[in-house]
This record gives C-alpha cells, structure tokens and sequence, in this order.
C-alpha cells in the first residue's frame, strides 16, 4: 500500500473517490485529469503500464484490473484506505426513494381500507402534506400517515364535541399527539379543511375552528369571550353568576363550557350589539348601559362565533360594528355574513360622517394598509375608504355608538342593504 501512497497518485485517488461515490462504489467510468505534472505522470504511467501526457483520461476498470495483477485490494478499499470512508450515493438515493415510497404506498392503502380513497380530497391531501412528511423523522413516517389516515377515518365526530385529547389517545396512544405543533395534527387538519372546503389553517384559532368543525375541541376553557347585560334564563350556577353580573353592569367572560351548561340566553327578538374592541364594551359599562353586548376583540375565535349562533338561535338580533380599515371590514364581512348579523353604523354614509366628526375634531387618523377588502353589505364603501386613504376605528366613534347602547327601549336593528348572498 506504500507505493500507492505515491503523492504523484493522490489527485487520481481523489478524482475515483468522487467517481465511485457517484457509481455506487462500483469501479467503473472514467475519470480525466488535467495539468497534469512531471510527478504525476511517472506515477500514473507506472500504475497503469502505458504513457500518460499532461492530460489524461483513466478507465476505472483498467485500475481496478492493474490492481489486483498486483496483489492489491481492489480500487474501493485502495481508495477507502488513503481517501477515508466513501458514500454509495446512488444508493442512499435508492433507499431514500424507496422509503419515500413505502410511505405514500402505506398511506394509499390506510386511505382504502377505510373507504376513503376514492374521496375526492384524497389526493389533493397526499400531495399537500408531502412537505410537512419530509420534514419528520423518516423511520416514523410510515406510521405518521397512518395513524393521520386512522384519525380522519373517525371524523367528523357524531353527537356532543369531545376533546382533542380524548381523539389522540384513542387513536395515537398518547394523550398529546395531536397537540397543536405536532406532524400528526398538520396531517390531520390539512385533511379537516380539504374535506370541508375550507382555506388552510394558518394561525391557532384557524386550526382551532377546523377541529371544531370536526366535532373535536382543543380545550372548552382557554379562550373566552367577553360580554356585557347578558341574562341567560335557568337556575345553573353559570345562569346566575352571568345574570348577577349584568345586574350589576360588569362584564362576563364566557368559555365554551360555560356556554354548554347555559340554556337560553336571550328572549326572542332581543337585540345584540357586536363590537371589535374592548374599549367600546369598557365604554358603555362606565356610561351605564345594560344593553347586551359582545365584543369579539378582533377576528372572532370559536368561542366568539359559538355564542353567536346560539345567540342567533335563541331568535336575537345581531347588529355589528368595527373599525373602518381593511382588517376590520374582513371581520365584518365574516360577522355579517357567517352570523346573519346586520351592519350596525357601517355604511359609506356612516364612515363619511365618522371621518368628518374626527377631522374636525383634531383627530390624526391612521393611513389605510394592507390590501383592500370589499364590504359585502355596501357596494360603495370600500371605493371611499379607498379614496380617502384613511382609517376610522371604533374608539373614534365611541360617542355614537354608546349613544345607541343608552337609547331607551330596544334598540332598533338596522337593515341591512340587499346584497346576494349576504343572509
């Protein structure tokens, strides 16, 4: 092995290492060495037995042949030992293929066996969740869609919600499986919005919302939703600690287990104010009002869009307000149109009024951002938000509208403009 420790040999060794890694540690191909020197070609002349010039194109075969007339080992463990370890690229390839392979044959046949593969979100899902597979563990990945086809083979969940935690157990073996972060709740959710045609889940309460269309809730506890004069009927310790509340003009966070063990909230025909932001609950609690009010502080989680509905189904009325800037419409046009709720001084008309009581009044109003957002229940109001390049939120109306919370009597429910589609 000394003499094939030659320095003039060193670059042919380095040049049939990259080859062989590439052949898959086979000793076949050629490689070519260019410049070569004086050195270099008295030693490659001398291994292969003819005369080499300045460039030179070498067989590995020839080598590998040369090598064993000599009593040598072959080129691969010649290379090994002067290069150090090689890599069968092509084979690691091979395997990583194969067991990329072995998983999306595994999902196929889990997706089958519960009658699911002729769905018609069945492959829209395998070929959506291959960058989330490729980011696991391989020697789980198999098991990973499996166990996500086993899951979705349950959903949605017939009859009262149950946890998520509850669904992990039952079908991963561990209580935290489907935790929010984990591979196994991205298969499974990607399945949830594909099969209810809904957008992909981006944030938490996106995700959230998804289970919960599935009939599986995250918990019933972390979230609530802040209200304001609510007076649910029933004798419950919930009822009366919500009723004892609005009697005496403060706020009532409520959870989804609290709004599970709540019967009617309202009396038919009552009317609900719905607000973006806490300030205007805060507002109208210090003015007095016991009208009641829901504040969604933002995008509506579950909780928020729960109450709703069964503020909804208990025969309310639903009027909404928010801010006057692109987010805000967003919002609005998802109240108004998912909740059956009524713009609540939301029209072009309102927002010209809001804009001129706050220029006069000194007010420096935020420039609109982000991208515009038609209004679904006024054709007009986006085009002169648009043009004025300004934002309205609702602390800039605060007078108006805790005025309409004090009005005696019912507060009257706006119409709100035909527009199709909009209940």
């Amino acid at each position: 092995m000394s003499a094939l420790d030659d320095p003039g040999l060193r670059r042919l060794w380095d040049a049939a290492a990259e080859r062989l890694q590439r052949n898959g540690l086979t000793p076949t191909g050629t490689v070519v060495l260019n410049a070569l020197s004086r050195e270099e070609r008295f030693a490659i002349t001398g291994l292969l037995g003819r005369r080499v010039g300045e460039r030179a194109r070498v067989d590995l075969a020839v080598v590998e042949s040369r090598l064993r007339l000599t009593g040598a080992p072959g080129l691969v463990s010649v290379v090994t030992a002067l290069c150090g370890p090689l890599e069968d690229r092509a084979g690691k390839r091979a395997t990583a293929q194969a067991e990329r392979n072995a998983v999306w044959l595994a999902a196929r046949e889990a997706l089958a066996s519960y009658g699911l593969g002729g769905q018609p979100w069945a492959e829209a899902w395998l070929e959506s969740i291959r960058p989330v597979i490729g980011r696991a563990d391989a020697r789980r990945r198999v098991a990973l869609v499996t166990t996500a086809v086993r899951c979705i083979a349950r959903l949605p969940w017939d009859g009262p919600p149950r946890g998520r935690t509850e669904l992990a157990s039952s079908v991963a073996g561990g209580s935290h499986a489907l935790d929010d972060g984990s591979v196994l709740a991205a298969l499974v959710v990607r399945a949830i919005a594909l099969q209810l045609e809904a957008p992909p889940a981006v944030s938490p309460g996106q995700r959230r919302d998804l289970w919960a269309r599935a009939g599986v809730l995250s918990d019933e506890v972390s979230t609530t939703v802040l209200t304001l004069g609510l007076q649910p009927a029933g004798d419950g310790a919930v009822a009366r600690a919500v009723r004892a509340r609005a009697a005496a003009g403060c706020e009532a966070h409520l959870t989804l287990r609290d709004l599970r063990r709540l019967d009617a909230l309202v009396a038919p025909g009552t009317v609900v104010s719905v607000c973006e932001n806490p300030r205007v609950l805060e507002a109208a609690m210090d003015a007095g009002s016991r009208a009641v009010t829901v504040c969604t502080a933002g995008n509506p989680t579950l909780v928020v869009t729960t109450l709703l509905e069964r503020l909804v189904d208990d025969g309310a009325a639903l009027r909404y307000h928010g801010d006057f800037d692109w987010p805000g419409i967003a919002i609005a046009n998802r109240v108004i149109t998912a909740c059956g709720a009524s713009p609540w001084r939301l029209s072009t008309e309102d927002y010209r009024e809001a804009l001129s009581a706050t220029q006069a009044g000194g007010v420096e109003l935020l420039p609109l951002e982000g991208r515009p957002v038609d209004a679904a229940w006024d054709r007009n109001l986006s085009a002169a938000m648009a043009r004025a390049g300004v934002a309205v939120h609702e602390e800039s109306v605060l007078d108006v509208l805790i005025g309409d919370l004090l009005a005696p009597g019912a507060v009257p429910c706006v119409d709100a403009p035909s527009v199709p589609g909009v209940p």
